[in-house]
């Protein structure tokens, strides 16, 4: 476990990097207390000569500290809410390019994972194809009943578990050390932040949890046209090792390839855009990471999409926060955003709701019917923190991570046909999930959910009787004879009497001293 000096000394070592590579101009001085100025005063003073401005001074600085400060930064990319959304694009462009290690090493961990050698499990293991922070993957054929095929296999990096473990620690410091010296950040919620942070790297560490989603994933999408995941090899997948089906086909990010391959750019940046909502709503589950990258179609047309290391969820409530709130930008219904916030519980009840939706009307106004092409979603993003913050709403991560996987997606989609219109493509979707789930279907599977759960509450009726009785009994015992105390309690608040006794007699001689030296000068 390292101590509070080593932790002392990493938050040391990352403010020097930081001060070298220009980041610390992110820091906005005036709520700051004089100690912490001086501080960024003088660290300003030890700029390299040709540091990066803002956020890319940020990101090269992440950089040089190592993997584990690279994934924080890919994770503050989605919270523009705690960073800025200067910034958090600044951040967008933190890759996971980072040297591969050997392939022998590679064959060793697998071995371990899976336990059995490679040459048992594969046919054939190459040399990595891509390499990130946590792991990298690398192309293999292996043979069954249906005879050889070509897999892919992302192993874990060695010793990664123990240095995310060491430098999440300092980053727990960090935000202990940002709540106390900065009040104003504490709606952000930094140690929640780093929270966050420690859960979704620890699901990306053990590869069984991807493999699990793109299981689930297959299910939800098993009848949506054109849409498909690669298929888990689980005999050879385990914590430390997951093998999927190799995917041939063209990445997103490649436009020359997906021309040359006679793809209709636009259709398939709709397609993008709406089997991404069509996620989030109907199923409650996306892709959350789904940059150009991490996209491919096939020769038959067919949108792929890999690397499920993270991934958002949202439930019933925030399903139909979603549909409710972009419906009404569609339709021009601010007010009714408003009462949607209202009603989720996202806005305090002594806020406003008529200024609160005049508020939503000077965001909506300046996007409606404008293609992508037209639309700053940076600036769209700004004016909805700038709200969040003026009428007192906390952080909800869930919709934070929604809400930038929608601006990762939306600048695909745009990549693709850079006029499209994101709120006509959303507009299906949306009308079709609202029709589903609040029109008369989904008003009869509410009523039936909520019939069953009285059946099952009137079930447990007689054992919750038995428990009232049981109480009842206990605290007219407990009133006749009074309530007796362990031995070990009565021990307890002995000895917290006597330190506290104590505490007030060193201070009453404390305050004795100091009168007497008083009155003696």
């Amino acid at each position: 476990m390292l101590s509070a000096p080593a932790n002392f000394a990493r938050l040391i070592r990352a403010g020097f990097v930081m001060a070298r590579e220009g980041a610390l101009r992110l820091a906005d001085p005036i709520d700051l207390p004089p100690a912490i100025r001086t501080l960024l005063r003088l660290g300003r003073l030890i700029e390299k000569r040709g540091a990066a401005d803002g956020g890319v001074g940020l990101a090269r600085a992440l950089q040089r500290l190592g993997p584990s400060y690279v994934k924080l930064g890919q994770f503050l990319a989605t919270r523009p809410d705690v960073v800025g959304v200067r910034t958090a694009r600044d951040l967008e462009r933190l890759q996971d390019n980072v040297d591969p290690f050997p392939r022998e090493i590679a064959e060793a961990a697998v071995a371990e994972a899976l336990g059995a050698p490679v040459s048992e499990l594969f046919v054939s293991f190459g040399e990595p194809v891509a390499a990130a922070s946590i792991a990298q993957v690398h192309p293999a054929v292996v043979r069954d009943a249906l005879g050889e095929r070509r897999v892919a296999v992302k192993v874990l990096r060695p010793g990664v578990p123990r240095r995310f473990a060491r430098d999440l620690k300092a980053f727990y410091a960090s935000a202990r050390l940002i709540e106390r010296l900065v009040p104003k950040t504490r709606r952000l919620k930094p140690v929640t932040v780093v929270e966050t942070l420690a859960r979704s790297v620890a699901m990306e560490m053990d590869l069984r949890l991807e493999a699990a989603a793109l299981s689930e994933i297959a299910e939800n999408t098993a009848a949506d046209p054109a849409f498909r995941v690669p298929a888990v090899d689980w005999e050879r997948t385990a914590r430390g090792a997951l093998t999927m089906e190799w995917i041939d086909g063209v990445k997103l990010s490649d436009r020359e390839a997906l021309i040359a391959a006679g793809l209709d750019l636009p259709a398939l940046g709709r397609h993008v855009m709406q089997t991404f909502l069509r996620h989030a709503m109907r199923d409650g589950f996306f892709h959350a990471d789904m940059h150009p990258g991490n996209l491919f179609v096939d020769r038959a047309g067919t949108l792929i999409a890999v690397d499920f290391g993270i991934t958002g969820r949202l439930g019933k409530k925030e399903r139909r926060f979603l549909a409710e709130i972009l419906h009404g930008f569609i339709v021009r219904d601010y007010r009714r955003i408003a009462e949607v916030h209202f009603e989720a519980g996202y806005v305090p009840s002594d806020q406003s709701l008529d200024e609160f939706a005049r508020a939503l009307r000077a965001i909506g106004e300046p996007i409606h019917s404008r293609t992508a092409d037209q639309i700053s979603m940076a600036k769209l993003l700004t004016l909805l923190f700038e709200i969040t913050e003026l009428f007192q709403m906390q952080t909800r991560p869930e919709l934070l991570m929604l809400q930038k996987t929608m601006v990762v997606v939306e600048g695909v989609a745009r990549s693709l046909d850079p006029r499209l219109d994101m709120w006509a493509t959303a507009a299906p979707v949306v009308r079709e999930w609202l029709e589903r789930n609040l029109g008369p279907v989904g008003f009869v599977e509410e009523a039936s959910g909520n019939a069953r759960d009285l059946l099952r509450g009137l079930a447990r009726a007689p054992d919750l009787l038995l428990r009232v009785e049981r109480l009842a009994t206990d605290m007219e015992d407990a009133a006749r004879r009074g309530a007796p105390l362990a031995p070990e309690s009565v021990r307890a608040i002995e000895r917290a009497t006597t330190r506290r006794s104590r505490r007030g007699d060193l201070a009453l001689w404390a305050i004795a001293l100091l009168l007497a030296a008083y009155l003696f000068a």
